[in-house]
C-alpha cells in the first residue's frame, strides 16, 4: 500500500477544515434591545434629598450615582422603570471619577451651576471609556434608561469653538453607547437639533418649554411614538403643559421629592 506523505495529508486535513467551516453559517449575534417608553407615561424627577419611592408614576429618573441598586429593585417590584440621570456634557467636581477627566476636556463654567464646566465634546477617545464606565455602572444597577444632561454645549460659551456638527455627532455616539449597552437613551434639551436627532433617541427630557415658548420643537418625538419627560418650575406654566401630548410635571429648583402634576 502506498503511503499518503504527512506532509500532503496535513494539508488535505487543514484545506477539509477550511471547506467545512466555510459551509457552516455562523451564528448571528442577537441583537441589542431595550426599553421603548410609551406616550403619555407618567413620571416623577427626584435628584436630591431621601427618595421617595411611593409617588404613583410609571416613570423614575433619578441620580445614577447616588441611587442603589436595592432602589432601583424596589423600583421595578412596583413596576416602575427608571431612568439613570448622568451627566454627559459637562464636568462635576464632586463625582468619584473627576479626576479621570484631564484638564484639556475641561472648559468654562456653567453659569449658574457651581463645580461644573463644560466639556470638549470633540475629544471623544478620551470621554468615551468614561461614559462607558458610567453607563455600565446604570446597566449593573438595573436601570432601563440612562438621561444624559448638558447635550447642548455648542450652544454654550463652552470655551471650545463647537459647532453643531460636533453636537451631533457627540450626541449620536452617546445615544449609541447607551444602546451597546442594552439602555434606552432620551435627548436632553438640545431643541434646535430635535428634527436630525430625536430618530437616534428614544424619548426626550426637556426643563421649561412652556415658560421658554419652545415646546413645539419637542413634536417630532410625540409624532414618532416617542415621549417627552416635561418639567416646569412655574406654576403659571401649568395650564399651557396641560394641553401638549406631554408627560409634564412641576417641580421646585432643588429637585428633590416634591412632585405636582400639570
Amino acid at each position: 500500500m502506498r503511503h499518503t506523505p504527512r506532509t500532503l495529508l496535513v494539508a488535505l486535513t487543514a484545506l477539509f477544515v477550511v471547506v467545512a467551516s466555510s459551509t457552516v453559517p455562523a451564528a448571528a449575534a442577537a441583537p441589542r434591545t431595550w426599553w421603548k417608553p410609551a406616550v403619555g407615561a407618567t413620571w416623577q424627577l427626584q435628584y436630591t434629598g431621601t427618595l421617595d419611592l411611593s409617588v404613583p408614576a410609571d416613570v423614575y429618573d433619578i441620580d445614577g450615582a447616588d441611587a442603589t441598586k436595592a432602589q432601583v429593585t424596589k423600583l421595578h417590584t412596583a413596576g416602575r422603570k427608571v431612568l439613570c440621570y448622568v451627566d454627559a456634557g459637562s464636568w462635576e467636581n464632586w463625582r468619584t471619577d473627576a479626576a479621570r477627566f484631564p484638564a484639556a476636556v475641561l472648559g468654562k463654567a456653567l453659569d449658574g451651576w457651581a463645580g461644573e464646566r463644560w466639556l470638549d465634546i470633540r475629544q471623544w477617545d478620551t470621554l468615551r471609556p468614561i461614559l462607558t464606565d458610567r453607563f455600565a455602572v446604570c446597566k449593573a444597577k438595573g436601570f432601563d434608561a440612562v438621561d444624559p444632561d448638558n447635550m447642548d454645549g455648542y450652544a454654550n460659551p463652552s470655551g471650545f469653538p463647537l459647532t453643531a456638527a460636533d453636537q451631533l455627532l457627540f450626541n449620536r455616539r452617546v445615544a449609541d453607547l447607551a444602546h451597546s449597552l442594552g439602555l434606552a437613551v432620551g435627548l436632553k434639551n438640545d431643541l434646535e437639533q430635535v428634527t436630525k436627532l430625536h430618530p437616534s433617541f428614544d424619548f426626550a427630557v426637556n426643563e421649561s418649554c412652556v415658560q421658554w415658548k419652545e415646546c413645539a420643537a419637542l413634536g417630532p418625538f410625540v409624532t414618532t411614538g416617542k415621549p417627552v419627560f416635561h418639567v416646569e418650575y412655574k406654576a403659571s406654566s401649568c395650564p399651557t403643559a396641560a394641553n401638549l401630548r406631554f408627560s409634564s410635571i412641576r417641580k421646585n429648583l432643588r429637585l428633590d421629592a416634591f412632585r405636582a402634576a400639570c
